[in-house]
């Protein structure tokens, strides 16, 4: 019986010198999307605007356009308002929404200005970092007579880190979109 029970012992002796087992990183899924490929845009409002081929493009009645990027699970949610002696309350109401809806949830919130007096196009863009429900937002206008407002929403759950490949590549495309408005006269 004293044989047996070294005999075992020496077993698991044996059997505990293999290597030692090493915990493998978990895999992190790639996402890569199509180089931005712009064309003009015209909506049946009074604005055009540049917007990614990897997109497409719905008109509304009620002054929206939504953009959708269907592989990405996400919308850019235009909104268009005409410019009637209430410049003051629309800036008013689309400051208050970044900063309204997103303040809580938000790590930062950037502010960059655009100016660009040669296409008379005055706006600001706004970078959201965190799990806020929208990443990217910006407001247009002439000043006189255009209002123009956009946003991003993804249809899941907000969560920054899994959505950032996504969101850093429609942030870009709100960019663009937001350089290259340009009023009908």
């Amino acid at each position: 019986m004293k044989n047996f029970f070294a005999l075992v012992g020496l077993a698991i002796c044996l059997q505990s010198c293999n290597d030692d087992a090493v915990p493998r990183p978990t895999s992190q899924l790639r996402l890569e999307y199509p180089t931005p490929i712009y064309n003009s845009k015209e909506s049946k409002y009074p604005f055009s605007l540049e917007v990614n081929d990897f997109s497409t493009i719905e008109s509304k009645d009620n002054g929206a356009v939504e953009i959708h990027y269907p592989k990405m699970k996400a919308t850019v949610y235009l909104s268009y308002k005409p410019v009637n002696n209430d410049l003051e309350q629309l800036l008013t109401d689309a400051q208050k929404l970044t900063y309204k809806l997103h303040v809580m949830k938000a790590d930062e919130i950037i502010e960059q200005p655009y100016i660009n007096p040669d296409k008379k196009v005055y706006g600001m863009f706004y970078t959201v970092g965190g799990d806020a429900a929208s990443n990217a937002l910006f407001y247009a206008t002439d000043s006189t007579k255009n209002f123009v407002t956009g946003s991003v929403y993804f249809y899941a759950k907000p969560n920054f880190d899994s959505i950032l490949p996504a969101s850093s590549y429609i942030t870009k495309d709100m960019k663009t979109m937001l350089e290259s408005i340009k009023w009908e006269k």
